[in-house]
């Protein structure tokens, strides 16, 4: 289907006259192109089909060495006034932005194929949804962006005439390290991608697109996109109440959105569903609440380390139609494996760059520490049954969380919603061996969107505390923090974590409909000792007890912390500094 649209019309001949592909292919969505598509990709060497008796319909993709992960140094807002992009983004003036990035993209396309893909993020015609369109030359994108969001024809009949889309240029070029450009042009709803082939570089929906160009549109029109998980809680009676979440990397976001209840749970009849595990698109609703809609439609999942034992939900998602992309592949049986899926690694094995790999006697790890898994949500077993619903899911709370080993308990309510807009910007994860730097370094990570929000964060924090002044505050969520990585004398982590936050959860989800009291700290409203079900866990008093327990100096210390990290901001909203005044008040 071609399209009636004037403005795409007009972009798509300026792309070919840019780009000079040999030829313009639309993606209209049917699984007929797709399946030629993936033949065409085997042929070029850019998609492996894996063995379809175990792995039916999946494919192993390995990108370029230089090119595995994100590249923050390269990212870039490209609005007028670098004040508007303010201090935690990286800019770039839209004029320079053109100057020294349009050459790159000048003739990159000779010899291939331009494919043009219409995509909605969100279900199609939802009112909420919103819709883009990707130009690339990656099949490897192409096959990618119609497992994470819904693609082709009927995209461009809800788009018609008139509509207004976000525009995604992509080449992969050269794959040219020193000049790999991730651009994004706020104010004409833009995004550039060049010389990358991976994942949230090159899959404008991604990132680019559901976070930092929707975080631009909904301050604009009156809504929120957040690095959010989505998940509701299913209680024996049938009644399912919303949690939306924020977590820095490394925090278990995956896992807890697909949570998996624990057994006398279980057998009570509790349930929890996945609406989404990564990117929540919050609006307030006719009623007074707020709605969440996951804008995706996959899970785009790191591999190493998810297992049937840390999450058998995502573990069964990939186990049709999934790309995966820079594991080890198992030659014996052509299938894949990656560090932490299991104690047998394979003997006879390609490791992701391509080398004959040993399991048994190998030197270096076989999956790249960032490989990933592009699997549909529809897989998922514990999918929601509202995932497709156009109005969201009201939400009950809001949830963030960071990995602290002494300072913050497992968990606290905020007072109030400003005081939860506080709470969540003064946000912060202990780095681990994992991470680059000195391990235990405090890093702050505002709502988990420090690399994600596309417009000055103090506006950003200015913008939550005005979605917070509605006519009921009563009917918003209520907004708490979590911390299942609090740390003993030794060491050792004292919540056992995974499906056990479930009941956490459940006191969460009991003090937002009135059901359950609370204690008054400094710092927040924190469960009572007796309040916390822990029925056939077995947690020691003392080990509670310091779970619970709030350090009145450590907290002191954090105050520094916060005071710091507010210092970077120019356009701080004063309300946060009154939070925490009255927090150091507080805490004498």
């Amino acid at each position: 289907m071609k399209t009636t649209n004037r403005a795409l019309q007009q972009w798509l001949a300026y792309c070919a006259d840019l780009m000079k592909p040999d030829e313009v292919v639309w993606i209209d969505g049917t699984e007929a192109q797709l399946e030629q598509l993936r033949a065409e990709g085997m042929s070029t060497g850019e998609m492996i089909k894996l063995n379809q008796e175990l792995l039916p319909g999946c494919y192993y993709h390995h990108s370029h060495p230089n090119d595995v992960a994100r590249v923050e140094g390269r990212t870039y807002i490209c609005c007028e006034q670098q004040e508007d992009a303010g201090p935690t983004n990286n800019w770039m003036s839209p004029e320079e932005a053109r100057t020294r990035v349009l050459p790159l993209f000048e003739g990159c396309m000779a010899g291939r194929r331009m494919y043009v893909i219409p995509y909605s993020m969100g279900p199609v015609g939802s009112p909420l949804s919103k819709i883009g369109v990707e130009v690339t030359d990656s099949i490897y994108v192409v096959l990618s962006m119609a497992i994470m969001t819904r693609v082709g024809d009927r995209v461009l009949e809800v788009l018609g005439e008139n509509g207004e889309f976000v525009k995604g240029l992509h080449s992969k070029a050269q794959l040219s390290e020193e000049d790999r450009y991730i651009l994004h042009f706020p104010q004409s709803k833009e995004i550039w991608s060049v010389n990358s082939g991976y994942g949230g570089n090159a899959l404008l929906g991604k990132k680019c697109f559901s976070l930092r160009i929707a975080s631009t549109i909904g301050r604009e029109e009156g809504w929120m996109a957040e690095h959010m998980l989505i998940l509701g809680v299913e209680y024996p009676n049938g009644e399912v109440r919303y949690v939306a979440a924020a977590f820095p990397s490394a925090c278990g976001k995956t896992n807890l959105a697909m949570l998996v209840p624990p057994e006398g749970y279980r057998q009570k009849g509790f349930k929890v569903w996945c609406v989404g595990d990564d990117i929540a698109w919050i609006r307030p609703g006719e009623d007074g609440r707020l709605y969440a809609m996951n804008p995706e439609n996959g899970f785009f999942g790191v591999a190493p380390g998810t297992s049937d034992k840390t999450n058998p939900n995502a573990m069964a998602s990939t186990r049709r139609n999934t790309i995966f992309t820079n594991v080890v592949r198992n030659l014996d049986n052509n299938t894949v494996w990656w560090e932490g899926m299991d104690k047998n690694p394979p003997e006879n094995a390609v490791d992701w760059l391509g080398n004959p790999w040993n399991g048994k006697t190998a030197t270096v790890k076989g999956a790249q520490p960032n490989s990933r898994f592009t699997a549909p949500a529809i897989n998922c077993p514990c999918i929601s049954s509202e995932f497709e619903n156009p109005k969201g899911v009201p939400l009950s709370a809001m949830v963030f969380g960071g990995r602290r080993a002494r300072t913050a308990p497992l968990v606290f309510e905020s007072f109030d919603w400003a005081h939860g807009v506080f709470v969540g910007s003064a946000m912060a994860s202990e780095t681990t061996a994992a991470a680059a730097g000195q391990i235990g370094v405090v890093r702050r990570d505002p709502m988990a969107m420090l690399p994600f929000c596309g417009y000055n964060m103090g506006d950003y924090f200015a913008h939550w505390l005005r979605m917070g002044e509605v006519p009921d505050p009563g009917k918003l969520p209520k907004i708490f923090h979590v911390n299942w990585f609090k740390q003993d004398e030794q060491g050792a982590f004292i919540w056992p974590g995974f499906g056990e936050n479930l009941r956490v959860l459940e006191w969460i989800l009991a003090r937002c409909a009135g059901e359950i009291g609370a204690e008054d700290t400094p710092i927040g409203r924190l469960p009572r000792p007796e309040d916390l079900n822990l029925e056939g866990l077995s947690l020691e008093p003392e080990a509670l007890k310091a779970l619970l327990q709030v350090d009145e100096a450590l907290w002191r210390q954090e105050v520094e912390g916060v005071a710091a990290f507010y210092d970077k901001f120019d356009r701080l909203p004063e309300e946060l500094r009154r939070q925490l005044e009255a927090l150091k008040r507080r805490l004498g």
